[in-house]
């Protein structure tokens, strides 16, 4: 009944991952209070370990790639932290979308934030655009690959559990 929960929990957590919520946590939370739970150690501590600092490098992607690429983009720094910091609040505040609005409003934040910061350094609107649609790419990628390294951790937790 354990393990049934548990894959219960990382399958919920994995669907929150896609809404921008803190999925990753809980899936680790979750891996640690099985192994608290049941007894003789069946995750081990090796992938508690690893499982955390995965979840903590998607964490620090998702930061910094909106970032990245906006200077990719040819922004300024000021830009990439426009955009780091405009994915951040579009985050909290989301969009009045029912379930998906604090992704759309992290997207849209990382490209206003960009675009803000350019416009405010002196850029061309052309070239601010071109910077904000960099961040918005950014954004977009580093969204799927937290995705992807949830469900790298649900699976490795789930097989852990197992054996």
């Amino acid at each position: 009944m354990p393990l049934l929960i548990l894959a219960c929990v990382i399958i919920a957590s994995l669907i929150l991952i896609v809404l921008g919520l803190p999925g990753l946590w809980i899936m680790v939370a979750s891996a640690v209070t099985y192994n608290l739970v049941v007894p003789g150690d069946p995750i081990g501590w090796f992938t508690l370990v690893a499982v955390g600092v995965l979840a903590l490098v998607a964490e620090l992607l998702e930061l910094s790639l909106a970032g990245r690429y906006a200077r990719k983009y040819g922004g300024s720094r000021r830009a990439g932290w426009g955009a780091i910091l405009g994915g951040i609040v579009g985050a909290m505040v989301g969009v009045p979308v029912p379930i998906i609005g604090p992704v759309i409003g992290a997207f849209v934040g990382s490209f206003l934030g960009a675009l803000i910061a350019e416009f405010t350094g002196g850029s061309s609107a052309s070239d601010a655009t071109r910077v904000a649609k960099g961040a918005l790419i950014g954004r977009v990628i580093s969204t799927a690959l937290k995705i992807g390294i949830g469900f790298t951790i649900g699976v490795w937790i789930f097989i852990a559990a197992m054996g």
